[in-house]
């Protein structure tokens, strides 16, 4: 029995039962009701029969205090001028401009569109950027260079393809009795989340130059992948002279851009300091714990054999691996590589020679 067919079966009770016992009142006791609720029962099947006993909703419908079509279209322009501004600002310019609408119609029109958050504002003015191929205003090019250097700050970083941005990264392991103080180079492919580490005993030039040299190129030249370009912090063992500073020369020679992160944001190289965390956690806190080690190139073998249960074992959640581990989408996405690095450098000899 559905809850309609129970109701009406109630109401109608009450009515059979008054008419059994010929009173009214005494119906209205047993049952646990009013008399007016009776006589609200028999008008209503005087009048509609048993349909009338159906419960009727007391909401009144309300049509909705939408803003007009035009005034819409004034916010949402005006918001892919100025996506970074917020919705008082918004009323305010467009009240001085002799258009009324409240602060609350600007985030209802935002609600509608899904442009609620000023992250969301400024992606839609990407995608307007890169579907229209019209010319951005200042303000627009400002929003979007802001955008990305907010992103950047905040360890988001734009990477197309494999090989396209390496981030090396000198961590602290600690000091080790009957070792020594242990240093690891960190590097890592910012696409697939490929990583590499290798051990020293100190921190300099040397050292993060034959990390690459020892570690990541050999790899890369396996892949047939070219590293354009490296992203480290400002420390000493990465910054200098390039007559001068062995890590500055080597990267000259290979013919691999330098970038470095914003300074005070060493998250700008998020990628690097994650992996240092995963290596960290997964790897040195277990390790120190089941192992008593007695020199560097013990540690660096087990280091090894966990690398490669990272990079080609352990699933990875980050942006572009989503599940897969970081080897699969190194190799999914060589197809990228070729598209935006052989086939355009082939096109750009071909004009060369021409």
């Amino acid at each position: 029995m559905t809850q309609q067919q129970y109701i009406i079966n109630r109401k109608v009770n009450i009515v059979e039962l008054a008419q059994t016992l010929g009173n009214i009142s005494e119906a209205c006791r047993n049952l646990g009701v009013s008399r007016q609720h009776y006589y609200d029962i028999k008008s209503a099947i005087n009048e509609d029969g048993i349909e009338g006993l159906l419960e009727k909703s007391r909401k009144t419908p309300r049509i909705a205090n939408r803003i007009s079509p035009e005034i819409e279209k004034k916010i949402l322009d005006y918001s892919l001028e100025f996506p970074t501004h917020g919705q008082v600002r918004v009323e305010n310019e467009l009240k001085a401009s002799g258009i009324r609408i409240s602060a609350g119609g600007v985030r209802g029109v935002w609600a509608r569109y899904d442009m609620l958050k000023k992250g969301d504002r400024l992606k839609r003015l990407e995608k307007f950027a890169a579907e229209s191929g019209k010319v951005l205003t200042e303000s627009q090019v400002a929003a979007l260079e802001n955008a990305k250097e907010q992103k950047q700050a905040h360890g988001e970083i734009e990477t197309f393809h494999p090989g396209f941005l390496f981030g090396q990264d000198t961590y602290y392991v600690g000091y080790i009795k009957g070792v020594g103080k242990i240093y690891q180079q960190t590097g890592i492919d910012t696409y697939s989340n490929m990583g590499f580490a290798k051990l020293y005993m100190d921190k300099t030039a040397i050292t993060a130059a034959d990390f690459l040299n020892d570690k990541v190129l050999p790899f890369f030249d396996a892949e047939q992948v070219r590293l354009l370009r490296v992203l480290t912090d400002r420390g000493t063992e990465y910054s200098g002279k390039i007559e001068q500073h062995p890590y500055q020369l080597f990267l000259h020679l290979n013919d691999i851009e330098h970038s470095r992160t914003k300074a005070f944001h060493p998250q700008t190289n998020g990628c690097t300091e994650r992996l240092n965390q995963i290596i960290q956690d997964e790897f040195y806190a277990v390790a120190f714990r089941k192992t008593m080690y007695t020199s560097i190139e013990q540690i660096q073998t087990d280091l090894d054999t966990f690398m490669v249960t990272y990079n080609e074992k352990r699933t990875n959640q980050g942006k572009r691996c989503v599940g897969r581990t970081p080897k699969q989408t190194w190799d999914d996405g060589y197809e990228l590589y070729k598209k935006y690095v052989i086939e355009k450098t082939e096109v750009t000899n071909a004009v060369a020679t021409q």
